[in-house]
């Protein structure tokens, strides 16, 4: 295999670790604050890549492509504001087990809400016409659009890291996983705040969504493929932590680029491989420790 299509692969690995990174965000920041794992968030994740299908028309409109990326995850974070003040909010002192029941059936109610919608049929979502060409690697190409995506990723990671160590909010929330009833006596509305954080969830869910559309074919079942993903991409990081986050979308992105250049065929098992090979050694995760303080961001 020649150096053109080995980068071209370790850019293909790197558009996909990106993507993830932007949903295991949402997925640990969530966990981060509420201590709530939410088997939801998988479905954020479809129905806004379904919404930024239809927000675009059957037409396809390359003008629309802006409005609708930046619409579909505030319409996730809406619907995740909801969800929070009507379900989750009961729940944040209940058994994880608990937890985990209630996100689950709500993925299952919110899957099967959006086949009513949407049907069965697989849709594809075209890049904006600027976006549309590709670069050339030594005679191989490689999209556009991928790059854009690396780049939005880029600017999650940054936006998120300035959010949580340089504004009054992402010290509230910290705050807030340490002592509430201090912050609550303080003034903060602390309940407000929490239901602040899971709808930012849900836009991080939303917006993976949405920014994957062209990417791949949208339908039914992306939900939980990408929900398991995630999950490991968190569990290798360390839960609750953004920075570990980002780290376990690179490490699943080195694993996946690895595993397709020498055995193609065994290319998935690799993201299963990265995750044991990685709780052997640090059973916590890569930034396990400092997740428990909210230090992963810093």
């Amino acid at each position: 295999m020649n150096f053109a299509s080995t980068a071209i692969e370790i850019l293909s690995a790197l558009t996909a670790a990106a993507n993830l990174f932007i949903i295991a965000a949402g997925l640990s920041l969530v966990f981060g604050a509420l201590r709530i794992i939410n088997l939801a968030h998988g479905s954020f994740y479809m129905i806004g890549a379904l919404v930024m299908a239809s927000l675009l028309g059957p037409g396809q409109a390359s003008h629309l492509f802006w409005p609708a990326l930046i619409l579909s995850p505030l319409l996730m974070a809406a619907l995740g504001a909801v969800l929070e003040r009507l379900l989750f909010r009961r729940i944040y002192q209940a058994e994880h087990l608990i937890q985990l029941l209630l996100s689950y059936a709500l993925s299952l109610m919110l899957a099967d809400l959006a086949l009513r919608i949407w049907g069965a049929d697989s849709r594809t979502v075209p890049p904006p016409s600027w976006l549309a060409g590709a670069l050339s690697v030594g005679g191989a190409t490689f999209p556009l659009y991928d790059l854009f995506v690396i780049a939005l990723a880029a600017g999650v990671g940054l936006g998120l890291w300035a959010l949580l160590r340089r504004t009054r909010f992402g010290w509230e929330i910290r705050a807030a996983v340490e002592d509430p009833e201090s912050l609550a006596l303080c003034g903060r509305n602390v309940p407000a705040l929490f239901t602040a954080v899971f709808a930012l969830g849900a836009f991080l869910a939303g917006l993976g969504g949405a920014a994957a559309a062209p990417l791949q074919a949208i339908g039914p079942g992306m939900d939980s493929a990408i929900l398991v993903s995630a999950f490991i991409v968190t569990v290798i990081g360390g839960l609750g932590s953004i920075a570990g986050a980002a780290l376990g979308a690179a490490v699943i992105g080195l694993f996946q680029a690895v595993g397709t250049l020498w055995l193609p065929t065994w290319a998935p098992a690799f993201i299963f491989l990265a995750m044991i090979v990685v709780l052997v050694i640090r059973p916590s995760g890569l930034l396990g420790a400092a997740a428990q303080g909210w230090g992963g961001e810093g």
